[in-house]
C-alpha cells in the first residue's frame, strides 16, 4: 500500500471530471482552495491549475498514477441514464467502481465520495418525502438504476474507519443547470419535433429538480464532514433543491423560457406507461436484427407521471446542508445559458 497522504491535505481527484456535474465540481473545488486533478476517458475542456489524466475507469494502473498524493476522491463517472446499454452500465458502474475502490486503497486515499442517485429506491411508484432508509428498489425499472444500486452498495460497504478509508454517497435527483447535455437539450429537441404537446397523467405530480450548484455543494460538504467516528461514514445522502415542484410546471417553465409552447393536452398515465413497456419489450426482441430507441421508456414515463421527491433532513442534520441556489433562480440561469436552443435560433 502507498504511503498515506497526510490528514488535511487539499489534493483531490474528480473521476468523471470532464462531465456535466464533474466540471462544475472541479470549478467549485478550485474556488475553495483545493488542488484538483481530473481522471476521465476524454478531456473535454482546459482549466488553469487542473491536471488531466485520460484513461479507462477499469484500468487500475492508469487510476493509480492519477491518484498519487491525493487524499480525497469524488467518483462522478457514469454513462447517461438514457443510454440503455446494460453491458456499458455494468462495466462502468460496477466493475469500474470496484477498480476505483481498489486503486484508492492502494494509493492511500482517505476519502471517497460517490455520486449515486435517488433512483436507487425508485420502482416507478409514488415516493413522497422519501428518506434514505427506504429499501433499495427490488425491481429496478432500468439498467441504470440496477447498476447504481450495486455501485452504491460497493462504495458504502468499503467504508473502513479502522484502516482510515472513509466513504459516503450523494443521491441527487433531477440535476439541471448550465452545460447540461441531457435534460434541456433533449427537452428542446422533443419540442422541436412537435412531441411536447402532451402532459402524462393529471399534471399534479410533485418531483425534485436540483440545480447543479446545490449538488456540488452537497458533495463538498460531505467530503469536509467525513471524519472518523462521524455519522457521515458509510452513509447515503439525498441532495435536492428542497422545493418539490409539479413535474410539468418545471418543464413548462424551461420550455416557455426558451420560447416554446407549454404542453397542454392530457394523456392517461396507465395508457402511456403500458405503451412504453410494450415498446421497450419490442426493442429487446428486435435488438438482434435492428435497433431503435423509443421516445418514452418505462422509466421516463414513470418519472413524468408519478410523485418522487425526497427529504434532505439527514443532509441538513449531518452536513449542515441547505440549497445555495433557489429553484426559480436555477431555472432562470439555466434558460439564459442556452441561447442557441431558443426557438428560432
Amino acid at each position: 500500500m502507498a504511503t498515506r497522504v497526510r490528514p488535511g491535505s487539499k489534493r483531490c481527484a474528480v473521476i468523471g471530471g470532464s462531465g456535466f456535474l464533474g466540471r462544475h465540481l472541479v470549478e467549485k473545488l478550485q474556488d475553495r482552495g483545493y488542488s484538483v486533478s481530473v481522471f476521465d476517458l476524454h478531456q473535454s475542456y482546459q482549466l488553469q491549475g487542473v491536471t488531466f489524466h485520460t484513461g479507462d475507469l477499469c484500468d487500475r494502473q492508469a487510476l493509480l498514477s492519477a491518484l498519487q498524493g491525493v487524499s480525497l476522491v469524488f467518483h462522478c463517472a457514469s454513462p447517461a441514464p438514457a443510454s440503455d446499454d446494460r453491458a456499458l452500465f455494468e462495466r462502468v458502474n460496477i466493475r469500474g467502481t470496484q477498480t476505483v475502490i481498489a486503486a484508492c486503497i492502494e494509493a492511500g486515499v482517505q476519502k471517497l465520495i460517490l455520486t449515486s442517485s435517488a433512483s436507487v429506491v425508485f420502482e416507478g411508484t409514488d415516493i413522497k418525502n422519501g428518506r434514505e432508509d427506504l429499501p433499495y428498489a427490488r425491481k429496478p425499472i432500468d439498467y441504470y438504476t440496477a447498476t447504481k444500486i450495486q455501485q452504491e452498495k460497493l462504495v458504502l460497504e468499503a467504508c473502513d474507519e479502522q484502516n482510515g478509508f472513509l466513504t459516503a454517497a450523494i443521491r441527487p435527483h433531477g440535476i439541471f443547470g448550465p452545460r447540461d447535455p441531457q435534460l434541456v437539450p433533449i427537452l428542446v429537441d422533443t419540442a422541436r419535433r412537435g412531441k411536447m404537446k402532451f402532459i402524462i397523467g393529471d399534471g399534479k405530480n410533485l418531483v425534485d429538480f436540483t440545480f447543479v450548484e446545490n449538488v456540488v455543494h452537497g458533495h463538498i460538504l460531505a467530503a469536509e464532514c467525513l471524519r472518523p467516528d462521524s455519522p457521515t461514514c458509510g452513509k447515503p445522502y439525498h441532495i435536492t433543491n428542497d422545493e418539490p415542484v409539479r413535474f410539468w410546471d418545471f418543464m413548462s417553465d424551461v420550455l416557455v423560457g426558451l420560447g416554446y409552447s407549454a404542453p397542454r393536452y392530457h394523456l392517461p398515465y396507465t395508457l402511456v406507461y403500458g405503451l412504453a413497456l410494450l415498446l421497450w419489450l419490442l426493442t429487446l426482441v428486435l435488438r438482434p436484427v435492428m435497433s431503435f430507441k423509443p421516445t418514452f421508456t418505462p422509466m421516463r414515463v414513470a418519472l413524468a407521471g408519478t410523485h418522487h421527491y425526497y427529504s434532505c433532513e439527514r443532509a441538513k442534520e449531518d452536513l449542515g446542508y441547505k440549497p445555495v441556489v433557489s429553484l426559480k433562480d436555477g431555472i432562470q440561469r439555466t434558460v439564459l445559458s442556452y441561447p442557441h436552443l431558443r426557438h428560432g435560433a
